[in-house]
């Protein structure tokens, strides 16, 4: 383990610690002045069963390995959520993979066929860092916004204008975004460009360099995604991602909707007037 994923570590451990009362852990509170409401770190020491060096060592990243017994222990002790665990034990067992993360990626040819089968519906394939792997005409009509093959989606989500006057749950859709990136870095600590765009990010916004503070980890949750379109008026869609088993660092991101909803009467003239702008802009043959 790298003394980089160490200093993660221990940067979420003392994120969780933090936000954890004496109260809510269901134990007395040591005596003496406390400078923050979370536990002490010799308070969750006691919760998990160590003494408070060795759980000193493990925020100060100076710990090498973590057993899954801890593992469980501090997961327990935290009251980390499934997700939450699973980051935490991710964490805990890094090994490099330099290499893998800097290589061109490509669509994965049956997440494509499937994007060709939904084009009723906005649909976009992304890969790692939120890469654009490909995309369909009636998703940059909803959008408002052309995505070519290697922009980076959360570049634009978190960072263009455009995208907050579209989004109308911005805020929302936004900060899942950086906890999915929290997530991703996590699982590769060692992708370079990830890590180059995730300190842009928050370089260029305190909304995202105050979301990434707060160490919220997210795994392609669910989220209903409201949408201000200047012609089709107000347009709300379930945002859900799919995954090839063999391939699972791309996704397929497939906005839905409703039977008989609004949106869902709109979307057929909306699919007409995309496909029929992607007609006018080809070349003649």
């Amino acid at each position: 383990m790298s003394s980089k994923s160490n200093t993660v570590l221990g940067s979420f451990l003392r994120s969780r610690r933090d936000r954890l009362t004496p109260a809510q852990a269901g134990i007395t509170p040591f005596p003496g002045p406390r400078r923050v409401p979370g536990l002490r770190k010799e308070e969750l020491a006691v919760l998990v069963g160590i003494s408070p060096d060795h759980y000193s060592r493990l925020e100060q990243g100076r710990q090498a390995t973590l057993s899954e017994d801890l593992c469980d222990a501090l997961a327990r002790a935290l009251q980390l959520d499934e997700l939450e665990s699973k980051h935490l034990r991710t964490l805990a067992a890094r090994s490099p993979r330099r290499a893998r993360w800097q290589s061109a990626q490509h669509p994965e040819p049956g997440l494509l066929r499937v994007m060709t089968a939904l084009e009723e519906l906005p649909v976009l394939l992304l890969g790692r860092r939120s890469e654009v792997l490909a995309r369909n005409a009636l998703l940059e009509a909803v959008l408002g916004t052309t995505f070519e093959p290697g922009t980076s989606f959360v570049r634009w989500l978190l960072l263009d204008p455009a995208a907050r006057e579209r989004i109308t749950n911005w805020d929302e859709f936004a900060a899942a975004a950086v906890g999915g990136l929290r997530y991703e870095i996590g699982r590769h600590p060692d992708d370079a460009k990830l890590r180059e765009l995730i300190d842009e990010l928050r370089a260029d916004s305190p909304a995202v360099a105050r979301w990434w503070d707060e160490q919220g980890v997210i795994d392609r949750t669910s989220l209903i995604k409201r949408i201000r379109h200047p012609a089709a008026g107000l347009l709300e869609f379930g945002v859900e991602s799919v995954s090839a088993p063999h391939c699972p660092d791309q996704r397929l991101v497939i906005y839905t909707v409703e039977p008989d909803s609004p949106t869902a009467r709109t979307m057929p003239l909306l699919h007409s007037w995309a496909y029929a702008q992607t007609d006018l802009a080809e070349p003649a043959k």
